[in-house]
């Protein structure tokens, strides 16, 4: 099979402990055709530093610096220096499963499909309540998705996506394979407006424009859940307050979308499920 250039973007802000479990999963894939871009969005730590001994020693690695401006904007700077066929997105605090671009390369090339999504799995550390002890913390490892794996047509698609409106498997960018010059020609772009939620509204665009579709099996990715992410912090009731107008805004788009394909009406539910349905992180 021809290996097309793959663009696999990273944003990198403050992550000192996890950038180098995170490059050396991407340089250690078992397909090597890639152009990683690592974008450092103003860390204050040594994360810069440590992405660039990676850029040294990876002819394929495009380090960026730049002052901090947040994921959307990282992102949006880093799709506009792409060049490869396909856009994959890794955070930094995550890492792949060493097969995870292959399989979703190898499905895209077979079946001509704009948009690939994979099951993932998200790794969370436990530590008992009261214990002090660093080695008494234990790990879980779960996996999530929910499309039976197969070809879809956008119909189809857009019907099983109805299941759970709110999930990450749908939501974020980070479990899918996308192709560049769907991006690129339709001008689709990260919000930088939004906080949270910023993933959802580019799938949501993304699919208006594409047409053919691939669910896998296998997992590609491990979700590290970070207590100190933006979803877990935003608990309180000023930021819960911020999270509803938000997903009210975004049900516009959802709402949009589905009019447009001819599925609103028997989707009503499900998608007005999306402002009350809580995702898996």
């Amino acid at each position: 099979m021809e290996q097309p250039l793959v663009s696999v973007i990273v944003p990198v802000y403050n992550a000192k402990l996890h950038i180098a479990r995170c490059v050396e999963s991407i340089r250690r894939q078992s397909y090597p055709n890639l152009e990683i871009i690592l974008v450092n969005d103003g860390s204050s730590d040594v994360s810069l530093q440590v992405a660039d001994v990676y850029a040294r020693a990876d002819k394929r690695i495009l380090l960026i610096d730049k002052d901090n401006s947040g994921v959307s904007a990282t992102r949006n700077l880093a799709i506009s220096m792409s060049t490869g066929k396909y856009l994959q997105f890794v955070d930094s605090d995550d890492y792949l499963a060493p097969d995870a671009t292959r399989l979703l390369v190898e499905k895209a090339e077979q079946n001509t499909a704009d948009l690939v999504i994979a099951p993932y799995y998200r790794v969370e550390t436990h530590k008992p309540l009261f214990s002090k002890n660093e080695e008494d913390s234990y790990q879980t490892i779960e996996q999530y998705g929910f499309l039976d794996a197969g070809f879809y047509d956008k119909t189809t698609f857009a019907r099983g996506l109805m299941k759970e409106p709110a999930s990450f498997y749908y939501g974020v960018m980070w479990n899918k394979l996308y192709r560049r010059d769907i991006v690129h020609n339709h001008g689709i772009q990260c919000n930088v407006d939004l906080g949270w939620s910023e993933d959802l509204l580019f799938n949501l665009e993304y699919i208006r424009y594409a047409f053919r579709f691939y669910a896998l099996e296998q997992p590609v990715y491990y979700y590290v859940k970070n207590p100190q992410s933006i979803t877990a912090t935003q608990l309180g009731l000023r930021n819960t307050m911020k999270m509803l107008s938000t997903k009210t805004s975004l049900f516009a788009y959802y709402k949009k979308l589905y009019e447009d394909l001819g599925l609103y009406e028997e989707n009503r539910l499900q998608i007005y499920k999306y402002l009350v349905a809580v995702a898996e992180a």
